[in-house]
């Protein structure tokens, strides 16, 4: 990816310089300077002999394909932990495209917008179910992307097939909802989901499309005990929008990137310019502090006592020791094995032209 900055950085800046953003400028710069000699380094040294090395940053850009696979993986763990005994659904609530010029425009209130009405949209059918009549959780994420990595708003929501009554103090939930695959009706979702997006934005002020379509996409479905679906969400939450061997080649100005087919599951293959490529992936990087993940109900982090309450009462499993998170893999030294110990980071590019400029301290262990 950094090699594709460098060399379509100036085609693309002046090609869609009037849709340019400053998160996009900064997603550029940094990803462009990852793991680079041009960029700041850290001093590494073995704890277990002499050896020393600089070592270029990582950006940590979330839209990086290079970083944060760590961190991608802790939040996998940290969801994996709060699933419940039960049958989870995704439910795919998606922005009709008449809908994505605004969306564009206002980043930061229609996305908002869009994963708190899917939420409210699915608390209102769990509260009104007649077997369920409570309050739901789900694990919500927001993707704004195709497999093809035009620009597509959507949000998926990860969500048991039960509910909580809190005034009660009950838990309900379908056990008949594995069989027949079914939560709620998708066309119903979607008129409801609906009025409560066009009316949100129209409180925010937003002037709406005078073609906005009467028909919205809903998508629900069966996705098992839900871990499988946990990994598919968090596949995309920090690693950006395409894995580096997605990008095929790289020839006379050309770059062609590969996906799967969700039709055919067959891998398709894309030609563009290398400035529209640049585009493609950047135009998905979301404003500054914007949380793409969210949880819900009684999946919200303030909940984790009650979760517990819920499988030592109703599940019957016995409490546990809080998990420990997986450690970060250890850096070995190539010499002896030994772990590697950072002992100086930001270290400029000009400060290693002069041995001198640099302090290497010496560690005790």
């Amino acid at each position: 990816m950094a090699t594709l900055i460098e060399r379509f950085e100036a085609d693309y800046l002046r090609q869609y310089q009037n849709a340019v953003l400053p998160s996009h400028r900064q997603a550029l710069e940094a990803m462009k300077r990852c793991r680079s000699s041009s960029g700041l380094h850290m001093l590494a040294q073995c704890s277990g002999c002499d050896e020393q090395r600089f070592v270029p940053h990582s950006c940590g850009h979330r839209n990086c394909p290079h970083c944060q696979h760590f961190e991608s993986q802790q939040w996998i763990e940290r969801q994996t932990r709060l699933l419940v005994p039960g049958n989870y659904f995704l439910i795919t609530f998606t922005l009709p495209a008449e809908l994505r010029p605004l969306a564009w425009q206002h980043q930061r209130i229609v996305y908002a917008k869009l994963m708190q009405c899917a939420w409210e949209t699915l608390r209102s059918f769990s509260l009104n179910h007649k077997h369920l009549a409570g309050s739901p959780g789900a694990v919500a994420v927001l993707h704004t992307h195709s497999r093809r990595l035009e620009f597509h708003p959507h949000v998926h929501l990860a969500m048991p097939a039960a509910a909580l009554d809190a005034d009660q103090g009950l838990w309900r939930s379908l056990p008949s909802a594995k069989a027949k695959g079914y939560l709620f009706n998708h066309k119903a979702l979607a008129k409801v989901f609906r009025g409560k997006l066009l009316a949100a934005l129209r409180e925010e002020g937003l002037t709406l499309p005078t073609d906005c379509p009467e028909k919205w996409v809903v998508d629900c479905k069966g996705v098992g005990s839900g871990a499988k679906v946990l990994v598919y969400l968090g596949r995309y939450l920090y690693r950006g929008v395409i894995a580096e061997r997605d990008i095929v080649s790289c020839e006379n100005g050309q770059v062609t990137y590969r996906w799967r087919d969700s039709k055919t599951k067959k891998m398709a293959q894309r030609t563009v310019s290398g400035a529209t490529f640049l585009w493609l992936v950047l135009q998905h990087v979301l404003p500054k502090g914007f949380r793409r993940a969210r949880n819900y109900g009684f999946l919200h982090a303030n909940s984790k006592r009650l979760v517990a309450l819920l499988k030592l009462l109703v599940f019957k499993l016995a409490p546990t020791r809080p998990a420990t998170p997986t450690p970060r893999p250890p850096w070995l030294c190539t010499c002896c094995g030994a772990a590697m110990v950072i002992v100086r980071r930001r270290i400029l590019p000009t400060e290693l032209d002069d041995p001198g400029a640099v302090r290497q301290p010496e560690l005790a262990f």
